[in-house]
């Protein structure tokens, strides 16, 4: 009787699966774009008329609210699996692993493209069971080393590639033969984010980078307009977090004050986990850092407050430090590299407001004209589900109801 139960089981999903497939040739094509570092309040300087056009035609978030750390990889993580970073197990951009020994780092190309790393279903892993064609002009998690755990179509990431030529890349894929063309496309650009931190989020700079990244916008509509897509297609524009300002000035040397010959000490800035080797002195460490507790919050994992949703995790270690807005914590050599991040940081408390990014989005699936207040990144994820009519994965943390709403009547049901 149990294996007559699966069996119908089995015949229910396939036909539902297939269902969803002869759907997904009616369903819209979705272009989602990361302005990495963009704050909430940047299309407010009257330098963004492409932002205006979407406002107007589309929908706006007063913000978008990133999950903790307010850190880049983690975040990006967060958007495409609905999940808090210490659920999918990017909790950080340096990663250290006390039972493997291995560490990751953004600058390291090996372990980036580690699938171990990466705990969560990325939305173009979910679309991709479901027979949906997805590709990734970048995005953090793309480049995994297992084959069916990657977009379909994806690029390498390259730092310095072309802005333009990214539209183009991704043009191209939409110009493809019908049955082969990505329903689901992403698309990244670093720029704010690059001179937010060397120049800081108020200087002129960064209004360069707000202009120049609009002026993306306005490109990618043309040649949208050009291959006759454009009404068929949904742009969503996200930022991982936003951009607040530091001062080398405003330095905490963690190390110093642990004064712990068997610490290692990963991350600065906003953040910092510190891995004691030798457990007796855990306690001892955190009472130092607790006596002189000054522009900065020292945690035991299980202490860290809920709201941060990050608390379960080994790679969190086993003290946790937290800045206040607009200081740095560090080490003794991370004090001598400030000068070259002397500008604007991030990764401080998600609830502070400075480090909300933005959400816009038009399209067929949207409504027109709408505006909302705060939304949380972790709704992302099921949305794009919505709109793709693929089932999303049961243990992710974010849910469609708290972001439905911005569809049109007609986009709300599978």
């Amino acid at each position: 009787m149990k294996s007559i139960i699966n069996s119908i089981k089995l015949i229910f999903l396939l036909t539902f699966i297939l269902s969803c497939n002869l759907f997904s040739q009616n369903i819209p094509y979705t272009i989602l774009i990361s302005f990495d570092g963009f704050r909430w309040d940047y299309t407010s300087r009257g330098i963004t008329p492409n932002f205006d056009y979407i406002e107007k035609h589309g929908v706006k978030a007063l913000s978008l609210k990133p999950s903790f750390p307010s850190i880049t990889f983690p975040n990006h993580i967060s958007i495409v699996t609905g999940m808090y970073p210490q659920n999918h197990g990017v909790i950080a951009n340096t990663m250290f692993d006390p039972v493997t020994n291995k560490i990751y780092s953004l600058r390291d190309t090996s372990e980036v493209r580690n699938a171990y790393w990466y705990k969560g279903e990325m939305i173009w892993e979910t679309a991709r069971r479901q027979g949906v064609i997805s590709a990734s002009y970048f995005w953090p998690g793309s480049e995994m080393n297992i084959e069916y755990r990657r977009p379909t179509y994806y690029e390498k990431y390259e730092h310095n590639r072309d802005y333009v030529e990214r539209i183009n890349g991704v043009i191209n894929w939409l110009k493809l033969p019908y049955n082969k063309r990505p329903k689901f496309i992403t698309l990244y650009y670093d720029l704010t984010d690059s001179e937010g931190h060397k120049y800081g989020p108020n200087s002129p700079q960064v209004n360069a980078a707000i202009a120049k990244l609009d002026s993306l916008i306005g490109i990618l509509f043309n040649k949208l307009d050009e291959i006759k897509l454009r009404d068929s297609v949904n742009v969503i524009i996200v930022s991982d977090h936003g951009m607040t300002e530091i001062s080398k000035n405003r330095y905490v040397n963690v190390e110093e004050i642990a004064s712990c010959s068997s610490c290692k000490f990963f991350n600065r800035g906003a953040v910092m986990n510190i891995f004691i080797k030798n457990k007796s002195e855990i306690d001892e460490v955190f009472s130092k850092l607790k006596q002189n507790e000054n522009h900065y919050r020292v945690y035991k994992p299980e202490n860290i407050p809920t709201n941060f949703h990050f608390n379960n995790n080994h790679l969190i270690g086993d003290l946790f430090i937290l800045a206040e807005p607009g200081w740095s914590v560090g080490t003794s050599k991370d004090k001598d590299k400030m000068d070259d991040y002397n500008g604007g940081n991030h990764g401080f408390d998600n609830s502070f407001i400075d480090m909300h990014g933005i959400f816009y989005a038009i399209g067929p699936s949207f409504k027109v004209n709408y505006k909302t207040g705060t939304i949380e990144n972790i709704n992302i994820y099921p949305l794009l589900c919505r709109i793709l009519n693929i089932i999303p994965k049961q243990n992710i943390d974010g849910k469609l109801e708290n972001i439905s709403f911005i569809l049109k009547e007609k986009e709300k049901q599978p």
